[in-house]
């Protein structure tokens, strides 16, 4: 079994920052604006989850995550012109320069002040940061090669008396517009620029919120030049200001040739070089030199061409041209994007309404509302202008609206307060989580898209959910009810009840899909119904405490209940007056988990124990102390060092793998193991995070943060969005406080699962559904290999026509390009000779290698033939070691549904066009038929 696992994508948090909540449970990042971005094309979406990046393909909707963390939330992201450089920064002010194509981090840096907007310049030489008060611009790093100091400091912008909030760059990178708090808007140039004076727009009684250029087509050089800056602030203003050309002046081009004969003095011409530069920032309206090279200095000194825009602005006036209001009661304008190509312009308002405007004539559009009161605290439109991306973090809702259509491109939502269970479909395509919200969520394994939500049933938060089979979802809620879900309507189709009200922490289905059994908190019972006609069948007693969880064994009828009494019970659900069986524990028992065979069970305890039984003889086999392997991570109320602190962490979850080898664990720690069940060695240990926004991620804390009274705060004072649409409105008070306090989550695994499949597996945890997944083309792993065995020797076999000593090398080598080659340059008509030459020893790794092959390839019809000779001819060896091929079967049987799913949904819909054009040439030949016979008349 192979074990390089890595994160494939992390679901159920698309946007924002689910790690922050407030006294009140609100989640979402208060104080962690985030942004997202489109790629040059306007196909791809960027955006920030947590310490994470989404990478979000509008057109195959799929999603994967970037395999790296900042240190913690993200901030704000940019990427460059030629979408090869992503710049991301975090709350504490660090970025990280990332190659976006590769996914690796060419440089880390610290910005020291704090940053809340990032721009490249269209050129994509340039950076722009908004640091504190100041606007900082940098020399882009390169993508192509690591650099020893990627970022080089041309200038730094100053002049604003409160923090910079938006940047503008002009469409020749010449001219750099910076919005504030101070509720004015600075415009300046890129390189010193002779007689230009940096321009300041003040008029607004709020902070700005974006500023934004608009051009307009010079008649005489064809080229486009600013006429028009566009401001908006938080209480709805637009103001348009409009730019009048300088007056003709004869005088001007006398004064040029002044200074051109002016001569250098004696001495040291590079000194007086650096003087004249630094006069020349200090007086240009406080720009100031950064620590560049001579060259670098040369070079930013230097104009553009007399026809660029920074030139075209000396001398010009700005003036009050027209303002606009936005009328939405009590709300504020909050996020704004706008496109001076389609001239659309979009806001989004602090009450979750959204709107779309055509300029200059401020013409609405749209106005929509994206269906919950949350702030919406980004949009932007792509290049064409066609789609409006929308980012709420408080409610995790990413948005993509097509405005001409009126119709969502994309839509995806996290649970409202978190997940907090989840299960894998018996296929492996599903995945089903259940949240604090009393909703059901369910994925697409392949693309991490949450395609259905079930949000008929519960009221309180779901405990536990199951697969019935493929179609058929169970949910056990603390609402008292356990409620059957039909995925294929998409509805609530059966509800299960109790004599008396109680709450449910755990829920198990039997493999036949018939009997459904529940552990309640109070009373300690375990109920069982008949999934068919919903009857109670019986209730089992004998614990003294919660049934936290529930397993039945591979032959179904034995089920498994471990309780916080410190006993897991063994009941024969098909027998009556059968002794109930006890396995006694030494401490409160948490998890369970039954072997795919039936023949042994593991349970955990709050001791960080893993004790492994014979579920025959009900004997302990051996356990598995795994205190140590889950230690980890110092909160911030801890007294005590984490390496002295291994009593509190412990297992919470346990799950076998489908062959039943190994056996993955997680709890409140940052860690997930896996072990080897017989030899009972620690294989791996995957940290779910390191984000350090959340409680118990570092090992050591700063003993600078601590006092008597507890660790300091070091978000007090730090919240960028203290602004009105967050403080409570009372009558005669002009500041309000609604008393929301901060806090961090603390990290913990709330469930783990493997995938039926076992190339993936995926952990419920505060930030979302983790998915880990197997990489099969970075290892190596053959098997029996020889010298004569090697990639050019199955390529000449292959061009020999020798498919069967071809295929077997290919196997040998266990090379998943290697092994799809050879499968696919065998003949059709040669397959079941092929697979007649097959040694019983590789038919789990050729059935795995078709089901891995059969997910990406558009031959449906020539992998299908090869499982119907793999399972005619070997079906019977198959049958009697089911349990060696269950996992490669699996792997088959989703890649077979997966196939099956997509050619239906096209076959439907060819299906309804042919009855159009039948319906429509029919109604053709009547209406001549009609014609013909008037004619004839």
């Amino acid at each position: 079994m192979k074990f390089n696992y890595k994160l494939q994508r992390l679901c159920g948090a698309y946007y924002g920052n689910p790690t922050v909540t407030d006294s009140h449970g609100t989640r979402g990042g208060a104080g962690n604006s985030s942004n997202i971005c489109y790629t040059s094309d306007g196909n791809t979406l960027i955006s920030p989850t947590s310490n994470r990046i989404q990478v979000i393909d509008l057109k195959t909707h799929t999603v994967r995550t970037l395999p790296l963390e900042a240190r913690s939330n993200v901030r704000c992201i940019a990427l460059s012109p030629n979408d090869a450089v992503l710049l991301v920064v975090d709350t504490k002010n660090y970025a990280m320069v990332v190659n976006l194509v590769r996914g690796v981090v060419l440089h880390r840096f610290r910005f020291q002040r704090k940053v809340l907007d990032a721009r490249f310049s269209p050129c994509g030489t340039y950076l722009a940061v908004t640091h504190g008060k100041h606007v900082r611009v940098w020399l882009a790093p390169n993508h192509l090669r690591k650099e020893f100091a990627p970022l080089i400091l041309h200038r730094t912008y100053t002049g604003q008396s409160q923090d910079a909030t938006h940047l503008c760059w002009s469409e020749d990178s010449s001219v750099l517009l910076a919005a504030s708090k101070d509720c004015t808007v600075r415009i300046w140039t890129l390189h010193t620029t002779r007689r230009y004076q940096p321009t300041t727009l003040s008029g607004h009684k709020t902070p700005v919120v974006g500023a934004y250029f608009d051009y307009r087509e010079d008649a005489g050089s064809g080229n486009r030049v600013i006429d028009k800056i566009y401001t908006l602030s938080q209480d709805g203003a637009l103001v348009a200001w409009k730019c009048d050309p300088p007056p003709n002046n004869d005088d001007e081009d006398e004064d040029d040739a002044v200074v051109e004969e002016i001569d250098l003095p004696p001495g040291n011409d590079e000194d007086f070089e650096a003087r004249v530069d630094d006069a020349i920032d200090f007086f240009s309206g406080g720009a100031a030199g950064g620590p560049a090279s001579k060259a670098t200095r040369s070079k930013s000194t230097a104009p553009f061409s007399k026809s660029d825009q920074a030139h075209a602005l000396v001398g010009c006036t700005w003036r009050y041209g027209s303002r606009h209001y936005f009328q939405q009661d009590g709300a504020s304008l909050v996020a704004c994007a706008y496109n001076d190509r389609t001239k659309l312009l979009a806001v989004g308002f602090s009450s979750g309404i959204f709107g779309i405007y055509e300029m200059p004539s401020v013409a609405n559009v749209h106005t929509l509302s994206v269906g919950s009161n949350q702030i919406i605290k980004t949009c932007v439109l792509n290049q064409t202008g066609e789609w409006l991306a929308l980012g709420c973090p408080k409610s995790q809702q990413l948005l993509v609206w097509e405005w001409r259509s009126e119709t969502y491109v994309l839509k995806q939502r996290g649970h409202a307060y978190g997940a907090r269970c989840m299960a894998y479909s018996p296929d492996g395509v599903v995945v089903c989580t259940g949240g604090e919200d009393g909703k059901l969520k369910l994925w697409n394994a392949s693309s991490g898209f949450c395609y259905a939500t079930l949000g008929e049933g519960h009221t309180a938060p779901v405990g536990s959910v199951a697969f019935a089979n493929s179609s058929v979802v169970l949910s056990a809620g603390l609402d008292g009810t356990v409620k059957a879900h039909d995925l294929h309507r998409y509805r609530t189709f059966k509800t299960l009840t109790t004599p008396t009200p109680c709450q449910f922490l755990s829920l198990a289905v039997d493999p036949a899909g018939e009997i459904v059994v529940a552990g309640a908190m109070d009373p300690f019972h375990v109920y069982a119904w008949n999934l068919r006609n919903g009857r109670l069948l019986d209730v089992y007693t004998g614990h003294t405490g919660p049934v936290a969880q529930l397993a039945f064994s591979g032959g179904g009828g034995l089920l498994a209940s471990a309780s916080w009494d410190g006993t897991v019970k063994l009941w024969d659900m098909y027998k009556a007056n059968v002794a109930t069986e006890s396995l006694s524990h030494n401490s409160d028992v948490v998890c369970v988990a039954c072997r795919p065979d039936g023949k042994e069970l593991v349970s955990g305890t709050i001791r960080g124990l893993l004790s492994f039984w014979d579920t025959e003889t009900g004997k302990l086999k051996h356990e598995l102390d795994g205190r140590r392997d889950i230690a980890g991570g110092r909160k911030e109320n801890d007294r005590m060092a984490s390496d002295n602190n291994a009593s509190g962490r412990y297992f919470t979850s346990v799950c076998y793998s489908a062959d039943g080898s190994c056996v993955l664990a997680g709890g409140n720690s940052k860690y997930v193991c896996i072990y080897e069940a017989q030899q009972r060695i620690l294989l791996k240990k995957f940290q779910v995070t390191f984000n350090r926004n959340l409680d118990g991620v570092l090992d050591e804390l700063s003993s600078k943060n601590m006092t008597d009274f507890g660790p300091v705060d070091e978000h007090a004072g730090d919240s960028e969005d203290e602004t009105t649409y967050n403080a409570l409105r009372l009558p005669g008070a002009k500041r309000g406080d609604d008393g929301s306090r901060s806090s961090k989550v603390e990290v913990l695994t709330r469930q783990v699962s493997f995938s039926s499949t076992g190339r993936e597996w995926a952990a419920v945890s505060g930030e979302g559904l983790h998915v880990y997944s197997l990489d099969g083309d970075m290892v190596f792993d053959p098997i029996s290999l020889e010298e004569a065995i090697t990639p050019s020797a199955v390529k000449e076999n292959l061009s020999l026509k020798n498919y069967s000593l071809a295929l077997t090398m290919a196997l040998h080598l266990n090379e998943d390009a290697l092994l799809e080659q050879a499968l696919e340059e065998i003949p059709h008509a040669s397959i079941g000779s092929v697979v007649r030459t097959i040694g019983p020893e590789h038919l789990e790794r050729l059935l795995a290698a078709i089901g891995t092959a059969m997910e990406s390839s558009p031959h449906v019809q020539y992998y299908l033939s090869w499982c119907l000779e793999m399972l005619r001819t070997h079906g019977v060896h198959m049958d009697r070691h089911r349990s060696s091929f269950m996992r490669a079967f699996r792997s088959v049987h989703k890649a077979v549904q997966t196939k099956h799913d997509e050619l239906k949904t096209i076959c439907n819909q060819n299906r309804y066009a042919l009855e159009f054009i039948e319906s429509q040439a029919s109604l053709t030949t009547a209406a001549t038929a009609a014609a013909l016979a008037v004619g004839k008349d």
